[in-house]
């Protein structure tokens, strides 16, 4: 169940000490990506950090880590028994996400963390990772239309919640590639409170070492915001970019456009990518890479797609799906920690896909079937690209299925 508000959190965390500074981070598209990148800086720093994102891909506790080590099952498990047991105790009735935050909160204590990374789970304001107490900055990433029926309905609406992070006297940072209404808003709202809004840009020493090619432009607006708030967050405009660069390079962030191997599943040789594109501006940034880097190797490309209850279908397909493709519409299985979560049924998205000009005969609905999807697409896509994606709990089936397949195979 999703409930918005700091009330619970705040009894949560009362007695959790937070010594350590943060780089708070919201918006619609990119957190988790800017995330991975500001998580990376510090370690390469030396700064001794933790990192919150979610959801989590494969257990429970791979959304937090420290010095970019997914924190240990038995400490996780400890703090998280400590945080139930309080929650319990003292009546709270906080939420599963309430929980896991807290429980984050806990552990970056116990591990003596300098700086914390926290992704926002759900708008800003009332988001439960804003009982932050020590923001070092904030950062706003690209805006979109996306849980309408929590954060309002228009670009402006969301973006005053997403708004609601920022502290006065705490610098933020906004993706500049947001359109000039959000910029607006979130600059009045920084003049109200006291402080100050710093719109993205790559350094041009950074982007001379940076090449274009292996980077997607949605990547390198992401990259802007962490280097522009990891330059304020520690202080120093002019990072040694000689250990912070090599990090970057070779960073890659699960379930966005990873390039992943499924022969253990399907028997497929080739590379499959696997994205976690959910919402329209997602999927035209996942859409472009296809066209760019998948298309000219071949006309038709295989998808393997799921979607979350209630998502608005058609912005997500339109810049993916084309004529002549083929698609295996599956639902991924129970989110652990998230039971409020729901996939959309099979059959519903593929019904969709027929406004999409895909031949009938290259269509398959897969059910509840994810391996069985998985099988099909490596089948009919005949060594051709193929990608999967439309839900970032897709993504988490996926690659609990390749461990389960790597496991047994050793």
């Amino acid at each position: 169940m999703i409930e918005l508000g700091l009330r619970r959190i705040a009894r949560l965390v009362q007695h959790t000490p937070q010594p350590w500074k943060a780089i708070h981070v919201a918006g619609t598209n990119g957190k988790g990506t800017i995330c991975a990148y500001l998580s990376v800086m510090l370690q390469a720093s030396g700064v001794r950090s933790g990192r919150f994102t979610s959801p989590h891909l494969i257990d429970r506790w791979d959304c937090i880590t420290i010095n970019e080590k997914t924190v240990q099952e038995s400490v996780f498990l400890e703090a998280e028994r400590l945080v139930n047991s309080r929650n319990k105790n003292e009546g709270i009735g906080a939420s599963e996400f309430e929980l896991l935050t807290a429980t984050a909160f806990e552990i970056f204590a116990r591990e003596k963390i300098e700086m914390g990374v926290i992704e926002v789970g759900l708008g800003g304001r009332l988001d439960a990772t804003n009982i932050i107490e020590n923001k070092a900055v904030t950062v706003i990433s690209k805006m979109g239309l996306d849980h309408q029926s929590f954060l309002g309905n228009t670009l402006e609406e969301i973006a005053l919640q997403k708004a609601g992070i920022m502290r006065p006297g705490v610098p933020c940072v906004l993706d500049s590639t947001n359109p000039p209404s959000v910029r607006e808003v979130v600059e009045a709202h920084a003049r109200d409170i006291g402080t100050e809004v710093t719109l993205s840009k790559i350094d041009s020493a950074v982007a001379k070492e940076i090449s274009e090619d292996n980077f997607e432009p949605h990547q390198l607006d992401n990259l802007a915001c962490a280097y522009n708030a990891f330059q304020i967050a520690t202080g120093n405009p002019n990072p040694p970019l000689d250990q912070i660069l090599p990090a970057i390079r070779i960073l890659q962030w699960q379930g966005r456009l990873q390039q992943i191997g499924i022969g253990t599943i399907t028997g497929r040789q080739e590379l499959t990518t696997l994205d976690g594109a959910h919402n329209a501006q997602s999927a035209a940034a996942l859409g472009a890479f296809v066209d760019r880097k998948l298309r000219p190797k071949s006309s038709r490309v295989t998808w393997v797609l799921a979607a979350s209850a209630g998502k608005e279908l058609d912005s997500i397909l339109r810049p993916l799906v084309q004529p002549g493709d083929s698609v295996v519409t599956t639902e991924f299985g129970p989110v652990d920690g998230m039971p409020w979560v729901q996939p959309m049924a099979s059959k519903d998205i593929l019904g969709s896909i027929s406004n999409t000009g895909t031949e009938t005969s290259q269509q398959y609905d897969a059910g509840s079937d994810v391996s069985g999807a998985l099988r099909w697409a490596a089948d009919t896509s005949a060594g051709g690209p193929l990608v999967i994606a439309g839900s970032l709990y897709l993504v988490s089936d996926v690659l609990r299925l390749l461990r389960s397949a790597e496991s047994e195979s050793k």
